[in-house]
This record gives structure tokens, sequence and C-alpha cells, in this order.
């Protein structure tokens, strides 16, 4: 599997499948959710609303409409109630559930955002370990091609520093030194 770190805007991205970081209501609102909701259009938060709510963790599919992408994951790293707040549970759980459900639905292709590490207030270093590490341990019977994005300057330079590297080769070369 391919693994690499971009930056940019998710809702501008070409993938099978984008993954929104949600909250267990499923209410589009601001930061990635909006983002997406506003490149394909309210449609898109209708149908997450009425999917939602969902377990924290647990991930729903929606169509994504106006995306250059056949659907959205939207991934529920953060609670909709009391604080809002993400844990590394939650994202390793929902980091986990949106891969998973990407392979059930043959998605060859996959971009996915720092989930829980925006308005949910994880910090975004330690979330995008916990994401990097996720994805490396991750077995895919489809998927081929994940990217883990950042939209910020900031954000992207934090992300590559916690991740150490930017591609699924980068990690296959360091495995094999290390042994």
């Amino acid at each position: 599997m391919e693994y690499d770190v971009v930056q940019g805007d998710i809702a501008a991205q070409s993938a099978d499948a984008l993954v929104n970081a949600a909250g267990t209501s499923l209410e589009m609102g601001s930061g990635v959710a909006g983002a997406l909701r506003r490149g394909a259009g309210e449609e898109l938060n209708e149908e997450a609303t009425a999917k939602g709510p969902i377990d924290l963790a647990a991930v729903a599919v929606t169509d994504a409409y106006d995306l250059d992408a056949e659907y959205v994951i939207h991934a529920a790293a953060m609670p909709h109630y009391g604080d809002g707040r993400a844990t590394e549970q939650s994202i390793r759980d929902a980091t986990r559930n949106a891969l998973e459900r990407a392979d059930e639905l043959d998605c060859r292709s996959l971009v996915l955002p720092a989930l829980g590490c925006g308005v949910a207030g994880f910090d975004l270093a330690v979330g995008a370990e916990i994401i990097d590490e996720v994805i490396r341990d991750y077995e895919p019977d489809v998927l081929e091609d994940v990217r883990f994005i950042a939209y910020s300057d900031e954000e992207y330079d934090t992300v590559r520093a916690a991740t150490g590297r930017t591609t699924q080769s980068e990690f296959a070369a360091a495995d094999e030194a290390d042994q």
C-alpha cells in the first residue's frame, strides 16, 4: 500500500473515498467537515445528519455528491456532547474503522485528515503519531493508496515531523534497516 503525507484542501482531493473528521452526531460544522460540506453541497450534510448519531469511533458512509470521490466516510473520533474531546483510543479506533470501511467498499484510494486534532482539541503531533501507526499496521485487502492530509504549512510540517517519513516505501526501507 502506498502511503503519503500530503498538503492541501481535502475537498479538492481526488480519491475513491474521503474521510470526514466527524463528531458522533454527524452534524457537519467547521474544519474538515465544513470544507467537505462546502465542496459537496448541502446534500452531504443532510445525508450525514440523517445517519447520526453514531457511537464514538464508529464510521458512517455517505455519497460524496459534488466532491471528486465516490464516498465520504465519516469517522467519529470525537463525541458531540460534554467537552467534545477526542482521546488516543477514539482516534486509533476511528482511523482503523475508516480504513476497514474503505476496504469493505472496494476503495483503492483514501484521503484522511488528522482525526480528532482540530476542534476536538487533541494534540496534532501526538494524534499524527497515532494515525501514522494505525496506517502502517493496517493490512489492506483492496486499498492501495492512502494519503494523510494536512491543510496549512504548519500542520503539514507537524504531521511530517510526527510521522518521520512520508511514503510507504520509506517505511519498508526503514523496517529493513532496523532488522
